[in-house]
């Protein structure tokens, strides 16, 4: 005799799965109208973030379920309707193979850094829940642009076709279950809802080992032949025009940051723990502020010998942190701050001038991707005793730097202008 109900652990992830599968369906449905709104790219972008959370959750729930499922005997279906058995055993089967193949599609897609809908590049990491950064799926994300726009295109026609087929058969499966509940009353609901009384305890009708992998083989079969229709019905039309498949450079090898001469005015040294480089701009309609973890600066600076004053500081472009872990993500990517192939931005300022009080300007270059940009920086500086604080703020245009220029170069996403903050406290280097 086969126990009544399923396990309790197998009820709980049953229905976890199942409000989870039923949330994602219309958040994809509207996500994928509202990012093309302008009023609603915002909320689209989060609900977006939200989806893929919810889909890597699905992926191991159903890993887990299944997992329990191969070493837990579920309760016997009705004896008398082998039929029946034999259908349920196919749904549940297409049931698991949806569940894996929906969430690692939609992996595949987010992974090619390519909007489908727009037809474009739009490179954006994947996080879970913007806690833990989820990496990309192995060497999509360095594939040809042609390549991954194919694989985005099929992806997510393979993506939405099978989410049709879960409507169709959760519409199926929930039918059935209240057919059994409220006419054939043979308690089969009951064994995976609690709240209901427990049905008695029937004899195991099993099916023969050569049935039950022919019922699982031609569930995977079905669902296959769904997603390769989808895939091949998401294909686009054409391919991409000279002008619109930008060609990605080699990132350069990085080399040993060059020496720094010294200025003739009074040498600092910066207090690591005290000092810190903030930057902050707009990111999908909301603000965000992030810090550089790691950098060191060469400070000569005498107010009554500006001249001879100089700054250098370098910083290391992966130690970018916002707090997000879907933005952390991106800015380590290749299309941003790329510190694989660029370690290091360097601030250099050799030109200072008084304004007035304890307010200065210093004139110098920035150095970021290979690009070399001027840059001024408004600071002030305060010396009590043998601590000098300084506190300064420059605004930099990120497309100066190639930063997003693939996925956002119209700053749709990613505000263009970014705010950088030094606070700097330093004592004379004798």
């Amino acid at each position: 005799m086969s126990a009544p109900r399923y396990s309790t652990v197998a009820i709980v992830l049953h229905w976890l799965i199942a409000l989870a599968v039923l949330s994602m369906v219309p958040m994809g449905w509207w996500m994928s109208d509202a990012i093309a709104e302008p009023g609603a790219q915002a909320t689209a972008y989060r609900v977006f973030q939200l989806h893929k959370s919810i889909g890597l959750t699905i992926l191991a729930l159903t890993a887990l379920r299944l997992g329990w499922r191969l070493i837990h005997v579920p309760p016997a279906p009705p004896v008398s309707k082998a039929w029946e058995h034999a259908l349920a055993t196919v749904t549940h089967a297409a049931f698991y193979v949806l569940l894996f193949a929906l969430p690692l599609s939609g992996w595949l897609y987010v992974s090619t850094g390519w909007s489908a809908p727009q037809d474009r590049a739009f490179a954006v990491a994947t996080s879970w829940f913007g806690l833990v950064t989820v990496p990309h799926l192995p060497d999509v994300a360095e594939a040809a642009t042609e390549t991954r726009r194919n694989l985005a295109h099929g992806a997510l026609g393979a993506h939405s076709l099978m989410a049709w087929m879960v409507l169709v058969l959760a519409g199926l499966h929930i039918g059935a279950a209240l057919k059994h509940q409220f006419i054939d009353r043979d308690g089969v609901l009951a064994r995976m809802a609690p709240f209901l009384p427990a049905p008695q305890a029937r004899p195991e009708p099993r099916l023969s080992p050569g049935r039950g992998a022919a019922l699982w083989g031609a569930a995977v079969v079905a669902v296959a032949v769904v997603a390769a229709l989808g895939w091949m019905a998401g294909r686009p039309a054409t391919g991409l025009g000279p002008a619109e498949a930008p060609v990605a450079a080699a990132a350069p090898a990085a080399g040993p940051a060059e020496p720094v001469s010294p200025g003739t005015a009074t040498a600092w040294r910066v207090d690591p723990q005290a000092s810190r480089i903030t930057f902050s701009g707009v990111h999908a309609g909301a603000p965000f502020t992030g810090r550089f973890e790691r950098w060191e600066a060469q400070i000569w600076f005498d107010p009554a010998d500006l001249a001879g004053s100089k700054a250098v500081a370098d910083i290391a472009t992966g130690s970018a942190r916002t707090g997000d872990a879907t933005q952390e993500g991106s800015l380590g990517s290749a299309e941003w701050l790329d510190p694989a192939g660029f370690p290091t931005a360097r601030f250099e300022a050799t030109a200072f001038r008084a304004l007035g009080g304890d307010r200065y300007e210093a004139e110098g270059t920035l150095t970021l991707k290979e690009q070399t940009v001027p840059v001024t920086l408004a600071f002030t500086y305060r010396r009590e005793g043998e601590v000098a604080r300084v506190e300064g703020t420059t605004t930099l245009d990120r497309t100066a730097f190639d930063l997003g220029m693939a996925s956002d170069p119209s700053a749709q996403w990613v505000s263009r202008r970014i705010e950088v903050k030094i606070e700097v406290v330093a004592q004379p280097a004798g």
